[in-house]
């Protein structure tokens, strides 16, 4: 499904895309088109981008085609998600320890907009760091 959403295939692109977005969140997904974990994450959030249209904007970045990035935001996994608003990378806490990204694929279409959704209230009101409204942490029941 990644090939119904907008590809940003140069460090320049992906810049340009977070800087110049005034009004929206930015959502990139970073990783592989052909890795699993991608395929899902790229259906939910083809199957979310008309919901979100008005607050956010969805691009995706092949890793391996555009590495500028894969230092500096540490993209060692198959699937990688951030959020920037106005040039300002915008952490979420899940629960899971790491703030910057979330870095599995999320199935749930809902849980998914609910977090773009808290993401561009706390950003508008100059939060740098928003808080999920679901709790990750338990993620994996052992």
């Amino acid at each position: 499904m990644s090939y119904l959403l907008p590809h940003l295939h140069s460090g320049w692109e992906v810049d340009q895309a977070i800087i110049t977005e005034e009004d929206r969140v930015v959502v990139i997904r970073f990783g592989r088109d052909q890795d699993p974990t991608c395929m899902v994450q790229d259906e939910v959030l083809m199957g979310i981008a008309e919901k979100v249209k008005n607050f956010s904007v969805i691009y995706c970045v092949d890793i391996d085609e555009v590495p500028d990035f894969n230092g500096m935001y540490e993209l060692y996994d198959p699937c990688t998600t951030m959020f920037f608003y106005r040039n300002k990378h915008i952490m979420v806490d899940l629960g899971t320890g790491n703030n910057n990204k979330i870095n599995w694929a999320l199935a749930d279409k809902q849980e998914l907009i609910d977090i773009i959704e808290i993401v561009y209230r706390g950003a508008r009101k100059g939060r740098g760091l928003v808080v999920s409204p679901k709790d990750y942490s338990t993620k994996y029941r052992y």
